[in-house]
């Protein structure tokens, strides 16, 4: 079993940074590697409960390719919690904000989970701050938006994902149950597919066959209402490729990411 550290220290090719939005002190895990390619920079949103804890190996593994970052949002990880539970749009502007400040350009969201819906939120509200999206797992699956079939669909997955150890446990114990609790109803009340026609940019769906979280059917619904969207399925994968399938979403990722630039030259010509 795999004890998802405490502190950056212990990761190779990952440092901590820390930003302070508004009075909240913000921290992030950023890839300190010399990526291959010069941009745009890769912005990993996590989903609920946890932290940029379990973005670790993508991290790793995106950063040899492109600028990558993680933050924590406020209410997880090792960001300041405010009393008041965030909703998505909250989220959203904290981390259109953090951007502007941690970045000062556009950036690639790429989410997982209940990142998905906060990366979409953001694309929404603050076009400016997204050139892409990757959406790997997007919730919330209309046929799981009843508290006990999503939490019957996270128990089985995490039982599917037991390499990953401790860490979502250490990132539940950080947030609270009460911050988890109301963050689970903020997701299940969420409409995510009435902001997909909304968004412009260029956008990856990426399922993993395995996943109790996402149907197909979902997943190909969340492509369809996409402008701009693409699909990708990986066998064997589960939900939270971002931890236990780094490496195979970077492989489906990277070509997609390699033509932001082609496909941003043809818009403007």
């Amino acid at each position: 079993m795999r004890l998802w550290p405490r502190d950056d220290s212990h990761e190779e090719g990952v440092r901590s940074q820390w930003h302070r939005l508004e009075g909240l002190r913000i921290h992030s895990r950023r890839s300190d590697q010399r990526p291959r390619h010069a941009g745009p920079p890769i912005v990993c949103v996590h989903g609920q409960v946890v932290s940029s804890r379990y973005m670790t190996p993508l991290i790793q593994r995106m950063g040899a390719r492109f600028p990558t970052v993680a933050p924590d949002l406020p209410g997880f990880g090792r960001s300041d919690k405010p009393n008041k539970v965030l909703t998505i749009r909250e989220l959203a502007d904290v981390l259109a904000h953090w951007m502007r400040a941690a970045l000062g350009r556009p950036a690639v969201l790429l989410g997982n989970s209940l990142g998905c819906q906060i990366a979409v939120e953001c694309a929404v509200r603050h076009p400016e701050t997204v050139q892409a999206l990757v959406l790997q797992g997007p919730t919330a699956d209309p046929r799981l938006r009843s508290p006990g079939r999503a939490a019957l669909a996270n128990t089985l997955n995490t039982f599917r994902e037991s390499s990953v150890g401790i860490g979502p446990l250490l990132d539940y114990l950080q947030a609270g149950p009460w911050r988890a609790i109301r963050t689970a109803q903020y997701l299940l009340a969420d409409r995510i597919e009435k902001k997909l026609p909304q968004i412009h940019q260029p956008a990856l769906v990426v399922r993993g066959a395995k996943d109790l979280n996402v149907s197909q059917g979902w997943a190909e619904e969340v492509t369809r209402l996409l402008p701009r969207g693409e699909l990708r399925v990986i066998p064997g994968a589960a939900h939270t490729m971002v931890a236990v399938g780094a490496l195979e979403l970077v492989r489906v990722a990277t070509p997609f990411l390699l033509s932001l630039d082609e496909r941003a030259e043809k818009g403007a010509s």
